[in-house]
């Protein structure tokens, strides 16, 4: 196998995506497993997971992310299926019990039913495997529209809860507590919920050029509070990991 999940590029990309690779270390670790990226686009997670010796697979609608998956593969010399599709087809183009690991992220926002979505994620998993949900957290959402000094957006998001049918481009945002309900309704068991990027987006960007080691103690404090319910709530997102019964 390649390098361990934990050892992470530096810079801003890193600290965005440190919290969901230490909850996935984990799920990816031990021998080789069948895994499926719902929505991986150009491989930015695909492809490290490919490196850590995983048969993985990305469905995605769009064929010029999927060319860059592509791509991007060869010159990590790493082998990953691209196939053409999204959520609502996706029983077309994988099987029923195929995958051990389900990557879904950035993904339940903009499907037009969420509960459906879930659904069909829990086919494709094998009895005991796991999903990996990553998704918008609305209140801070709500901080950051209130921010930009657009209260009347802020105002209506807070209002709004969880679309029942299509959403805009925006997509929904999802509360601690909507999230483990719709994944529980849909026959999963959680088993870890974390605050992702509680802090990054707040940090101006020219600190983390700049100061030294900046990168690496923003990273430290990340994973710290990560597994702590009360920054839940202050979390631009929310990574869940649950499995299938």
């Amino acid at each position: 196998m390649a390098a361990s999940a934990s050892e992470r590029p530096a810079g801003r990309s890193s600290t965005r995506t440190a919290v969901v690779w230490s909850g996935l270390e984990p799920v990816l670790r031990g021998e080789p497993r069948d895994v499926l990226d719902i929505g991986g686009g150009t491989g930015g997670f695909a492809v490290r997971v490919g490196a850590l010796g995983h048969r993985v697979t990305v469905v995605d609608p769009s064929p010029d992310a999927l060319a860059a998956l592509d791509r991007r593969a060869r010159e990590h010399d790493v082998a990953v299926t691209g196939r053409q599709g999204d959520l609502s087809t996706l029983l077309d183009v994988v099987a029923v019990d195929s995958a051990d690991v389900v990557l879904c992220h950035g993904v339940l926002e903009v499907v037009d039913d969420p509960a459906a979505a879930l659904a069909t994620l829990a086919r494709v998993l094998r009895p005991g495997g796991a999903l990996s949900l990553l998704v918008a957290q609305r209140h801070a959402a709500v901080v950051a529209r209130a921010m930009a000094g657009h209260f009347q957006q802020a105002l209506d998001l807070l209002a709004a809860g969880v679309p029942a049918g299509p959403v805009g481009r925006a997509g929904r945002r999802y509360t601690d507590d909507e999230l483990t309900t719709l994944v529980g309704g849909a026959g999963f068991t959680v088993d870890a919920v974390h605050a992702v990027r509680v802090f990054t987006d707040l940090v101006p960007g020219s600190l983390l050029d700049l100061e030294p080691g900046a990168s690496a103690a923003l990273v430290e404090l990340e994973q710290a509070v990560a597994t702590r319910t009360e920054y839940l709530s202050l979390a631009t997102q929310l990574h869940l990991l649950a499995h299938r019964a």
